[in-house]
């Protein structure tokens, strides 16, 4: 298909909103976009086009359901909505937009499906993922933060403020929310699947993330076969990409340089 700057990809019984910057998949790699559990794809600001000028790779952004101007979400979210957003949905998506070549670039619950998606399927076309505050089990810090944060939607502004990045502001909200809050979400684990992950991994991680420890990477290190380039941002919290925006990117722009050879330019052809 066609990918227009912009527009609506209809996977499965969803219309998710998506923008492609730069070249097509079928003319370069392709870097995709997952956004963290309150994200969405306007809410990378221009983030995705400085990626795309410095790497000048193809950049794939999109809401999931439930997130944007894409479709709700039926709710409550599964506690294994991660899981089945990486090994049904994006699979899907990828087939959908043409992907060719390219890395898989996540932020927190994206970071987690991007991992999910790189050691559940066998993809010969990811060359490599990489994950800003990925989150592989549920630590205490994790929910003490987001039941804070469910106090702060329910009493301040911050829902108006979320409202800004959202068609639903509550079924974003309150999908990701409610799943987290779940006393059985304790037991959500996902560091199994980084076992058979083989391509190269970096994580991005603020010292100072209030949503995750640096035990989050060292499970990856632990865990993974394939090398793992961790890079731990001084005074930064749980999005390096708004905080450390230039160091968060001349890391991915290394990163990609290193994973993505000379054979995977622009040819037009299928790797």
């Amino acid at each position: 298909m066609t990918l227009s700057p912009s527009g609506f990809l209809t996977i499965g019984s969803s219309q998710l909103e998506y923008r492609m910057i730069g070249p097509a998949p079928d003319a370069a790699p392709t870097i995709v976009m997952l956004h963290e559990g309150l994200g969405s794809a306007a809410l990378w600001g221009d983030f995705p086009d400085r990626l795309q000028a410095a790497t000048g790779a193809g950049v794939f952004v999109y809401s999931r359901a439930g997130y944007g101007a894409s479709s709700p979400a039926k709710l409550p979210r599964p506690l294994d909505y991660m899981q089945i957003e990486a090994l049904d949905v994006l699979p899907k998506l990828l087939d959908a937009i043409g992907f060719r070549r390219g890395v898989l670039l996540g932020h927190s619950d994206g970071g987690s499906i991007a991992a999910v998606y790189a050691g559940g399927i066998a993809d010969h076309r990811v060359r490599a993922i990489a994950l800003l505050a990925p989150h592989f089990i549920v630590e205490d810090l994790s929910v003490a933060s987001i039941a804070e944060i469910k106090t702060a939607y329910e009493t301040t502004e911050f829902r108006a403020k979320l409202s800004r990045w959202h068609r639903d502001v509550d079924n974003a909200f309150y999908g990701w929310n409610g799943a987290w809050l779940d006393p059985k979400f304790r037991a959500w684990d996902i560091s199994d699947y980084l076992a058979y992950v083989r391509v190269p991994v970096a994580i991005i991680q603020g010292a100072d993330d209030q949503y995750g420890t640096l035990r989050q990477v060292e499970i990856a290190q632990e865990e993974c076969y394939c090398p793992v380039d961790a890079t731990i941002l001084p005074g930064v919290g749980h999005s390096p990409h708004r905080e450390a925006a230039e160091a968060t990117l001349t890391v991915l722009r290394d990163f990609y340089s290193a994973v993505i050879d000379m054979r995977d330019q622009p040819t037009g052809r299928a790797a």
